[in-house]
């Protein structure tokens, strides 16, 4: 244990054997000649590889390889082999290498580094090796790259489609891990860990400051990184996002121990009423009274560190996880009055502009940052940057935004499991970085998520705002046949077929020309696409499914969400897809279209007085298609249009039998859909349109297709003029054929009750 008297340290940076005077920085990849680039990307590769072996040196012995630091994650052995594995798996991908080294390695540390909630947790039994059998194959992988970096073939920039992004992206994972390493050796037993001259931390400490408010005036965030950047980045990271954010006011530095002592000694861990209920539940589980690097002895508060217990220095910020610092917001806003909680990423980003913060350059930051200092944390007073303190550096900032994708975002083809795991509304974001944060960990567009209570070296710092921006949804729909329609309404087009409903709704346009455009309605509008089509034509469009789940799409996207979805690539493997009515040049038709759920053959009364109605692919899907047909007239507008679109694929799983209105034997002749159509319809439309037939292509996975041809008809709805001579019911005319020649009446009634 350190007596906790302070003294002098030579910087951390200084002393690694590495060429750089600083622990080398995130790398351009543009600007720098082939022969620059190998230099520059020895030079991280090496100095990378380098520090994260020398964490593991904190180790004190092989028992603390393999006894697991806590329960929610891997023993540390786990971790020493998996930043190597990653780079054989990922340079495999990009074929920059046609052979594995160890494919048992290679198989056992490549995944289970997310770490698992109380109710997942993962006992599963693993063989693992020795620590010095990891270390020798660690020296393969090193001599792997280092000849891949001096030999391969390399041809510049290296981007987002360069196979060598492999290699920056090994090299980043691996700065990931070197601070998410220390975490688990700061979690570990002291008798697991021992002190390292390589990483000591620092014991400055002094009187703790007074927190107080600063005010961030209004301004506009504006975020645009797109593949032709000059650093490496993650597939979270790029895509556009702009917000207009509110004036606020932020405390000036991070929430120190002392700060949050005032809420621990308040009761904060006994009264629920300041905890969300996921925090309930985790308090419930952890059974914590004060934070977790917290120490509570007979001689006062003692802070862990890596390696080591000291005296608790209360000027230094408070470690927690999401839950605690949401507590200690909602005590805030009780004892004060004030509209306190934590910082929106848009308000982080608001504040690193307000005080002109810029990334690091390769000089000695003004931050706790990229290890350019120590160990350890340090005073939450003793950085300045503008008008605060640590807008970055020194610990992590807890978010209150849950990742969510930008406007853009792809999934990288060889990391397609990064950050779509964490788009599940439990993933808070982290902003500024830690003392260790590094490459690109320390940039400004960095984005990184961690489930709310996990431990990370991060605290937080709280705003005070009546308002609050909320992300838009994240969420990937996984249903397989939610995500069908969603490609088949929204997605790409396969085999030069275009979209359905775009095809159909032009179809329809050839047709309104001197008709009213008033009201449209769109029944069994599944996702919505069409109901977002007809309002190009119409002042308003409604559209009506019996599924919640697939009018939910088109209220997303006629929100101005965007639409997520996970398609099939083959067996378990999916590629991720997203689209915005923006993206489709429709944002503008969004305040023309409603959605509602409902049942075709039960429609309520207000919809009604309609001039144009579709009924795509709904006929053969109805319980009763006869009840359908024999009311849809009085929805409609006289003269209005009625387009009805079918493969008229019946199946008895939605139509029993005997509700097929064709597609069988009638009096030993066959009676198709679209006779069933004449004998149902006649009596109310004429039949101007078709039939023609549409195709359509949905897809199923990367190659398989179903290619359908949907016979479409469209019949207007004629007007009563008199009784029907022949029959005990109204004469129907055509609003365009009056005035005709009455005489042929007989006729035209003749025509439409033909059986």
């Amino acid at each position: 244990m350190h007596s906790g008297k302070a003294q002098a340290i030579q910087p951390l940076s200084s002393q690694y054997q590495f060429k750089d005077p600083l622990f080398s920085r995130t790398p351009d990849l543009r600007n720098a000649s082939v022969a620059e680039m190998r230099g520059a990307l020895r030079r991280y590769f090496i100095t990378t590889f380098d520090a994260y072996e020398s964490l593991f040196e904190c180790l004190a012995n092989e028992q603390a390889f393999y006894t697991k630091p806590i329960s929610l994650r891997h023993p540390l052995i786990f971790y020493y082999g998996h930043t190597a594995t990653f780079f054989v798996n990922k340079l495999l991908l990009t074929r920059m290498i046609s052979q594995r080294i160890n494919q048992k390695f290679e198989s056992m540390f490549a995944v289970g580094v997310d770490e698992m909630s109380w109710d997942d947790l993962n006992d599963a039994h693993y063989q693992w090796p020795t620590p010095a059998q990891v270390k020798s194959y660690r020296d393969q992988v090193r001599a792997l790259v280092l000849n891949l970096i001096d030999k391969a073939p390399l041809q510049m920039p290296i981007d987002w489609q360069n196979p060598w992004w492999a290699i920056i992206m090994g090299i980043e994972h691996e700065r990931i891990h070197l601070e998410t390493s220390s975490v688990l050796i700061r979690q570990h037993k002291l008798e697991f860990v021992r002190s390292s001259e390589l990483w000591q931390a620092n014991y400055k400490t002094g009187a703790a400051p007074q927190n107080q408010l600063r005010k961030v005036p209004v301004g506009r965030v504006a975020l645009q990184k797109n593949k032709e950047d000059s650093f490496y980045g993650w597939d979270n990271e790029y895509g556009t996002h702009q917000a207009d954010v509110n004036e606020f006011q932020a405390s000036q530095y991070l929430v120190s121990n002392k700060e949050f002592c005032e809420f621990v000694e308040a009761g904060g861990y006994l009264n629920s009423h300041n905890w969300q209920e996921e925090g309930k539940n985790w308090l419930a589980y952890s059974k914590a009274q004060y934070p977790t690097f917290w120490v509570k002895k007979p001689q006062g508060w003692y802070l862990r560190l890596m390696t080591e217990e000291i005296p608790m220095p209360w000027d230094w910020p408070a470690e927690v996880n999401y839950h605690e610092a949401k507590a200690f917001c909602n005590w805030k806003k009780s004892e004060t009055g004030l509209a306190v909680r934590l910082p929106t990423e848009d308000e982080w980003y608001r504040l690193y502009d307000h005080v002109g913060l810029s990334d690091l350059t390769d000089e000695k930051a003004n931050a706790n940052i990229h290890l350019d200092y120590t160990a350890s944390s340090s005073p939450v007073n003793e950085f300045a940057q503008g008008d605060f303190f640590d807008v970055v550096g020194n610990v992590w900032q807890w978010i209150e935004t849950p990742i969510y994708p930008f406007e853009g975002f792809e999934v990288h083809p060889i990391y397609d499991d990064f950050t779509t795991p964490t788009f599940d509304e439990r993933h808070n974001i982290i902003k500024g970085g830690s003392w260790i944060s590094c490459g690109n960990e320390s940039l400004r567009s960095s984005r990184y998520a961690f489930r709310r209570h996990f431990f990370q070296h991060a605290g937080f710092r709280y705003v005070v705002s009546d308002q609050i921006n909320l992300p838009p949804n994240s969420h990937y729909e996984t249903d397989k046949l939610l995500s069908e329609y969603a490609e088949f309404h929204y997605g790409d087009q396969y085999f030069s077929v275009e979209n359905f409903s775009k095809s159909l709704v032009n179809l329809a346009a050839e047709y309104l020309n001197d008709k009213p455009r008033r009201r449209a309605l769109d029944l069994g509008c599944a996702s919505g696409r069409a109901t977002v089509e007809l309002a190009k034509h119409f002042d308003s469009v409604t559209g009506i499914d019996f599924s919640a789940r697939f009018i939910g799409q088109g209220v997303q996207l006629a929100n101005q969400q965007t639409l997520r979805w996970a398609i099939c690539e083959e067996g378990e493997l999916v590629a991720y897809k997203s689209r915005s009515l923006a993206d489709l040049q429709l944002q503008d038709l969004a305040d023309k279209v409603e959605f509602f759920q409902g049942d075709a053959c039960n429609l309520k009364p207000q919809f009604t007085g309609y001039d144009f109605i579709l009924a795509a692919n709904l006929i053969d899907r109805l319980y009763s298609p006869a009840k359908f047909l024999a009311q849809i007239h009085e929805r409609l507008n006289v003269g209005g249009l009625l387009m009805i679109t079918s493969p008229y694929t019946w199946l008895t799983d939605h139509t029993p039998r005997e509700e097929w209105i064709g597609a069988f034997k009638k009096d030993g002749e066959s009676f198709t859909t679209l006779d069933g159509l004449r004998h149902h319809l006649g009596k109310n439309f004429q039949l101007v349109a078709g039939p023609t037939e549409v195709p359509f292509v949905i897809r199923e996975t990367k190659r398989k297709y179903q290619h359908t041809l949907s016979e479409v008809t469209i019949w207007e709805k004629l007007t009563p003029l008199l009784a029907s001579p022949f029959r005990n019911q109204s004469l129907w005319f055509p609003l365009r054929s009056l005035p005709c020649n009455l005489g042929k009446g007989e006729e035209l009634y003749s025509l439409l009750n033909t059986e």
